[in-house]
């Protein structure tokens, strides 16, 4: 009799994750595996919980409870540089670039402690502060003819479209060389040609390996790219399958996908 053949461990989990607002509880004790090199899809209508999820994996909000383990360590309360050092990024639903600065600039300043960043560094070792930032411009540009931005490098970041701040968005995530990445609504305000090439973006990098966890209320996008798909409602999973399971689950056929089906 041969053995079942052994399952990769999770490259995140979260267990028992809550969290309260005063009398609200957003989360409501949420066990999730995130598998490796998976595009998974995180589901669910408005107030279900999903960004403040997010936020707390990602170190921007603390959890009410519970514990959050990137490949296999608990990095629970650590904050957004800490994790983003270990290999954690994550994109907002509303880009946050500096508007003044270029967009070669927005993607170059996101390694923390470089030398430049202190008053010795710049004062003292102004040969390998040298060196340094040609590295990360060399890296930065790189990215950014990845994500098809290299024609816009010094354009004010302020100046670009919606969708091309969600490639940048990207872009600056990919600085840290990270191993999973957070997605929140990549596709929301996107018009068709840039939506295209984020997905495009997004499936060759996780050929490479990168796995993804990816908000979105545009079914359509979760069905075609995202597997698994996992649905919160009122704070809990509610659902947890493939995309055919999703469009056959009469909960989630009437209360997320609508037409879809």
């Amino acid at each position: 009799m041969s053995a079942e053949p052994t399952r990769a461990p999770p490259i995140l989990s979260v267990r028992d994750l809550t969290r309260d607002f005063g009398p609200f509880r957003a989360v409501d004790s949420v066990s999730l595996d995130f598998r490796a090199g998976a595009i998974t899809g995180l589901i669910g209508p408005n107030g279900a919980g999903k960004t403040t999820l997010f936020n707390m994996i990602a170190g921007e909000l603390p959890p009410s409870a519970g514990r959050v383990f990137l490949h296999g360590e608990d990095v629970t309360g650590l904050r957004p540089e800490a994790l983003f050092r270990k290999g954690l990024a994550r994109t907002f639903q509303i880009p946050r670039p500096f508007r003044r600065m270029s967009v070669l600039e927005n993607v170059m300043l996101v390694p923390h402690g470089q030398i430049g960043e202190s008053v010795l560094g710049a004062l003292f070792r102004r040969g390998a502060m040298a060196r340094e930032e040609a590295r990360l411009r060399e890296k930065a540009m790189d990215i950014l003819a990845f994500m098809t931005l290299d024609a816009l490098a010094d354009h004010p970041a302020g100046k670009i479209s919606g969708g091309q701040a969600k490639l940048l968005e990207l872009a600056r995530a990919l600085m840290g060389d990270p191993s999973v990445i957070l997605l929140d609504e990549p596709a929301a305000g996107v018009n068709p040609a840039l939506t295209r090439i984020l997905v495009e973006r997004i499936e060759a990098l996780n050929r490479r390996g990168t796995s993804f966890v990816i908000i979105e209320h545009d079914m359509d996008f979760v069905m075609r790219h995202c597997d698994p798909v996992i649905a919160l409602a009122m704070g809990r999973k509610v659902f947890e399958g493939t995309g055919e399971e999703a469009r056959a689950n009469p909960v989630l056929l009437d209360a997320y996908l609508g037409s879809v089906a």
